[in-house]
């Protein structure tokens, strides 16, 4: 069992160390994506504007991932971008990731986004049926400026 909860300071370098250690796990950790993003150690503190949110999963207690949505910067009016959806992988294939991913689609179609889009790389792509699975379609170009050039998968799904 789990819970999902909106994350705090405390739960900084814990989310950041997941984030870098499954990127270390998919031989991901390459310029472009969140492992050299600048704001990865301070997530809290980068979330802490309107229309925006980011959870983290628990289970014992223990931060086992998390994921939000964020207004990425040139995104066009009504789209906002799922980021930082990353697993510890005890919290893999229990449905954790899913259910954060449709409790960020509803928290955004509340605060009046109209579509969700997201990045991910080729090495992530154990993802990427999950999303598929969730109505996600790709899209040939990339939308805003995340600067995760790193990332050539992009995908867009309707709230």
């Amino acid at each position: 069992m789990f819970t999902l909860r909106p994350i705090q300071v405390s739960d900084n370098i814990r989310i950041a160390t997941i984030i870098r250690q499954c990127l270390l796990e998919f031989n991901a950790a390459k310029p472009g994506t969140m492992y050299f993003d600048p704001t990865l150690e301070t997530t809290f503190e980068y979330f802490q504007k309107e229309s925006c949110a980011y959870f983290v999963a628990e289970t014992n207690g223990i931060i086992v991932g998390g994921g939000g949505y964020y207004p990425t910067q040139g995104l066009p009016d009504g789209i906002v971008e799922l980021v930082r959806l990353y697993l510890a992988p005890e919290a893999r294939g229990n449905g954790i990731g899913k259910f954060i991913i449709l409790h960020c689609e509803e928290e955004a179609r509340s605060a009046g986004y109209e579509q969700m889009y997201l990045e991910t790389t080729r090495e992530l792509n154990i993802a990427v049926p999950l999303y598929e699975k969730l109505g996600y379609r790709y899209t040939e170009q990339a939308l805003g400026n995340s600067g995760h050039f790193g990332c050539e998968i992009r995908m867009l799904k309707n709230l």
